[in-house]
């Protein structure tokens, strides 16, 4: 049996990838039309797939990836 490993985050890693902004923020920022769509909905909140959270930083936060 093959097993895969899904890299999730939740609000508090976005905030935390963003930069450390306010709450309020992320969820401002996830409910924009072209911030990915939740991998689930879960109890606790949301959670989305990292690589699409990436892109999306990659795409609309320049300055925050990592260019080394």
């Amino acid at each position: 049996m093959s097993t895969r490993s899904l890299r999730l985050m939740g609000a508090h890693e976005i905030r935390v990838r963003l930069g450390g902004i306010s709450r309020q923020r992320v969820y401002q920022i996830t409910s924009r039309a072209d911030f990915p769509a939740p991998a689930a909905d879960l109890v606790q909140g949301k959670v989305w797939l990292a690589g699409d959270v990436e892109a999306w930083i990659t795409a609309k936060r320049p300055q925050l990836t990592d260019t080394e």
